[in-house]
């Protein structure tokens, strides 16, 4: 399956690419769910899908705001 942008937008720290909203972030402001799959302890899911670009890290605007309760 190949995937090719069809739209490239952005505006600050946030782009849309094929109108999916990710948002950008420097290393030293990564959300605390970044980079695992599971933490038992608290019981909360992860984020584990990110690309970087310019010097941020962008994550899917969608996996932000999910929350598994």
């Amino acid at each position: 399956m190949s995937t090719t942008v069809q739209t490239f937008k952005r505006r600050g720290t946030t782009i849309w690419l094929n109108s999916v909203e990710y948002t950008g972030f420097y290393v030293g402001n990564l959300p605390k769910r970044f980079a695992f799959i599971y933490d038992a302890e608290n019981d909360q899911e992860g984020l584990s899908s990110w690309f970087n670009r310019g010097g941020l890290t962008y994550i899917r605007k969608s996996d932000l705001n999910t929350s598994p309760w």
